[in-house]
C-alpha cells in the first residue's frame, strides 16, 4: 500500500505539490502566529511594565484626602510587611518593593527623600521594574539637578551622610522631578526612622482573579488578611490599560489562526475530492480485483499523513524562519527573546498528519462508497 500511495504521488504531481503546500502553508502560518503570539504578549508586558506600579499598599490610619494632596502618607507600618507578602504563594500581585517617603528642605528645597527597597519577583525570568540602587549612591529627580547643577558622580551630603549621585534621571513630568532616590536602609539611617515604611507598591496579577472576579476586592481581601494594618489602592487606569492590551492580543490570535485553519482544510479536501474524482475508474478496477473499504480508505488517508508529515517539517522550517526573519523588526523591546520553539516542532508532526488526514476524511468516503459496477461502465 504505501508503494502505491508513493506511485500515485509521483504520477500526479501536482496534486500532491498543491496538497503539499497547504499542509505548509497552515503549519507556517500557525507557527510564525505563534511564536508571533508569544513575542507580543512578551512585548505587551514589558510595554506595560514600564507603565509603573499599579498597586499602592499603605498604612490603613491615612488621611485620605491628604494623601491624594500630598501623594505621602504621614502614618507608618513595619518593613517586615514586605516580607510577609512577598513570601506568601498564589496572591494576585507581583514586584513587591518598600518605600519609604518624606518631605525634606534640601539646600532651600522642598524635595522628596525616597528609599526603595530591592523588589521581591516571584519569576526568575522578570526584571526589575524600579531602580535597583546600590548602597551610597543615589538618583535625583530632573528639576533637582537642572537647579542646583547635579550630574552624575557628584558627592552630595543628606543630613549628615555622603551619597555619590549614580544617575541624574529624565524628566517625568511628576512629582518624580522633585526627588531623591536611595536605598532604603540608608534613608531609614538618616530619618531616624529604622524598620519603618510607609508605603508598598506593586503590580497586580490578574492571572490569578478569576473572570468575573473585581481585582480591587480580591486584593484588598489578601492584604488585610496578611496583614490587617495596610490598606490597598488600585489606579484603575494602569490597571484597566493592562488588562484590555492583554485580552486584545488574545482575542486578535484566537480570531485569526482558526480561519488560517480552516481555509487549509477547505484547500486539503478541495484537492483530495479531485484526486478521488480523477482516480474514480482506477478505485473501480481495485475494487473489482479484490480491493476492500479498508485498503481503499488508507490508499487516501495515508497519502494525507504522509503529506502531513512532510509538510510538519517544510512548514515548521518556513514558519520560524518567517518569525525569526521579521520578529525582531516588528518586537524591537523583546527581539532577542524571539527563538524556534522545538516544542512547537513535536506537535507540528503530531498534529499535522492528523489534520490531513481529517480534512480528507470526506473525499476518502466518497471513494470508499463508489459502486465499482457504476464506474467501470464507461470504460
Amino acid at each position: 500500500m504505501f508503494s502505491l500511495i508513493i506511485k500515485e504521488m509521483m504520477h500526479r504531481k501536482l496534486s500532491f505539490l498543491l496538497s503539499l503546500l497547504a499542509i505548509i502553508t497552515a503549519v507556517a502560518l500557525f507557527i510564525s502566529f505563534f511564536t508571533a503570539g508569544q513575542a507580543s504578549k512578551r512585548e505587551t508586558v514589558k510595554l506595560m511594565l514600564n507603565m509603573g506600579f499599579n498597586l499602592r499598599i499603605i498604612p490603613k490610619q491615612t488621611d485620605m484626602d491628604k494623601f491624594w494632596l500630598t501623594g505621602v502618607s504621614d502614618y507608618t507600618m513595619p518593613e517586615n510587611y514586605i516580607k510577609i507578602l512577598a513570601d506568601t504563594k498564589n496572591i494576585s500581585y507581583n514586584h513587591i518593593t518598600a518605600i519609604l517617603h518624606q518631605r525634606i528642605s534640601w539646600r532651600d528645597k522642598d524635595v522628596i527623600l525616597t528609599g526603595l527597597s530591592p523588589e521581591a519577583i516571584r519569576s526568575d525570568k522578570q526584571n526589575p521594574m524600579a531602580f535597583v540602587i546600590n548602597p551610597g549612591s543615589v538618583y535625583v529627580g530632573f528639576e533637582i539637578a537642572k537647579h542646583i547643577g547635579i550630574k552624575k558622580g557628584d558627592v552630595i551630603d543628606i543630613f549628615g551622610k555622603n551619597f555619590t549621585v549614580e544617575k541624574s534621571l529624565a524628566e517625568s513630568g511628576s512629582d518624580d522631578d522633585i526627588r531623591i532616590y536611595g536605598n532604603l536602609n540608608e534613608i531609614q539611617n538618616v530619618l531616624n526612622m529604622k524598620g519603618k515604611i510607609n508605603e508598598i507598591k506593586a503590580l497586580e496579577c490578574l492571572c490569578l482573579i478569576g473572570p468575573g472576579e473585581d481585582p480591587v476586592t480580591v486584593l484588598r481581601a489578601q492584604v488585610e488578611k496578611l496583614v490587617p494594618e495596610a490598606k490597598v489602592i488600585l489606579i484603575r487606569s494602569l490597571a484597566d490599560t493592562r488588562q484590555k492590551q492583554r485580552t486584545m492580543a488574545d482575542k486578535y490570535f484566537s480570531f485569526i489562526l482558526p480561519i488560517v485553519l480552516v481555509v487549509c482544510a477547505a484547500w486539503i479536501c478541495a484537492l483530495a475530492m479531485i484526486n478521488v474524482r480523477d482516480r474514480k475508474q482506477e478505485i473501480g478496477i481495485m475494487r473489482a480485483i479484490g480491493y476492500g473499504s479498508g485498503r481503499i480508505a488508507i490508499l487516501f488517508l495515508g497519502k494525507a499523513i504522509l503529506i502531513g508529515f512532510v509538510g510538519s517539517a517544510v512548514g515548521f522550517a518556513v514558519g520560524t524562519g518567517l518569525a525569526m526573519r521579521f520578529g525582531p523588526e516588528i518586537f524591537k523591546v523583546t527581539a532577542k527573546a524571539i527563538k524556534p520553539s522545538y516544542i512547537m516542532l513535536l506537535w507540528s508532526v503530531l498534529a499535522a498528519p492528523a489534520f490531513s488526514a481529517i480534512s480528507s476524511f470526506i473525499p476518502t468516503m466518497v471513494a470508499v462508497t463508489q459502486d465499482p459496477a457504476d464506474t467501470l461502465k464507461d470504460l
